[in-house]
């Protein structure tokens, strides 16, 4: 029998219940009665929103009303928005070929802030010198190749806490040039609509991670080193954020509703 890779992650303190709670609290927002009558402008509304914390953790941040009305060109939000729109036609792709998947998510938030040669290609595709430089991409390589094998049905662990490594990962590697934080959300949110625990996009998590983005920051940077309670911590973070995420759902489709 093969052994679950992500399975003693859920020994870890207080991991499994944060999952289990964050999971519950995300069920109970899409109980909202807006999501019968108006899902699609709730949806739009979280992809926006999803977007411009994106972009803000990224250290891009616009006023949200600015962004919706068309106003703001920045090549970094703009990228933020294609991935936000493109992750629903992404999801057949997502567990058949994972890193053509990433490339593609690159392609679309890079697009004007790193030169097209540097377009949906990672760092393991762009250096060939025998040198120190050479021999980490190699390694990074071949953790993004075991990255995509868990994406590919790996692991069987919660989608949630697939997500959360698969964020973590990628922000750790940053294996494209730019805006890679921005590839790592969106890919992490690709996880949950690929799994059918968020098929229709409306967990604005980023807007969790965006809140809490101290937290966001120091809890990847302990999720790099590898260390147990590293990797705690971040998974404690995600989970919180996914809570969040489910709060600013529930008003956002209060808020559809009033104006309906």
């Amino acid at each position: 029998m093969t052994t679950d890779p992500l399975a003693p992650l859920l020994e870890l303190a207080d991991v499994a219940p944060a999952a289990q709670q964050a999971r519950e609290r995300f069920d109970e927002a899409l109980g909202h009665r807006a999501l019968r009558r108006h899902g699609g402008q709730v949806a739009a509304e979280v992809s926006l929103r999803s977007a411009v914390a994106s972009a803000a953790l990224e250290g891009y941040a616009y006023d949200r009303e600015a962004v919706r009305a068309g106003t703001v060109t920045d090549p970094v939000l703009q990228g933020a928005l294609r991935v936000a729109g493109a992750l629903p036609g992404l999801i057949e792709l997502w567990p058949k070929a994972p890193r053509q998947a990433l490339a593609r998510l690159h392609v679309l938030a890079a697009r004007d802030v790193v030169p097209e040669s540097e377009l949906g290609r990672p760092i393991t595709e762009r250096v060939h010198q025998v040198d120190v430089v050479a021999s980490a991409a190699a390694g990074l390589g071949a953790r993004l190749d075991n990255l995509a094998a868990l994406v590919a049905g790996g692991t069987r662990v919660s989608p949630l806490v697939l997500a959360a490594v698969v964020h973590g990962e990628l922000l750790a590697l940053r294996p494209f040039a730019g805006p890679s934080g921005v590839v790592a959300r969106g890919a992490a949110r690709l996880v949950l609509l690929a799994s059918g625990t968020d098929p229709r996009g409306l967990l604005p998590v980023d807007v969790g991670h965006h809140e809490r983005e101290p937290e966001y920051v120091g809890s990847a940077g302990a999720f790099a080193t590898g260390t147990p309670d590293g990797l705690r911590s971040w998974l404690r973070h995600y989970m919180r954020a996914v809570e969040v995420g489910a709060d600013e759902l529930t008003r956002i489709g209060d808020e559809v509703l009033a104006a309906s």
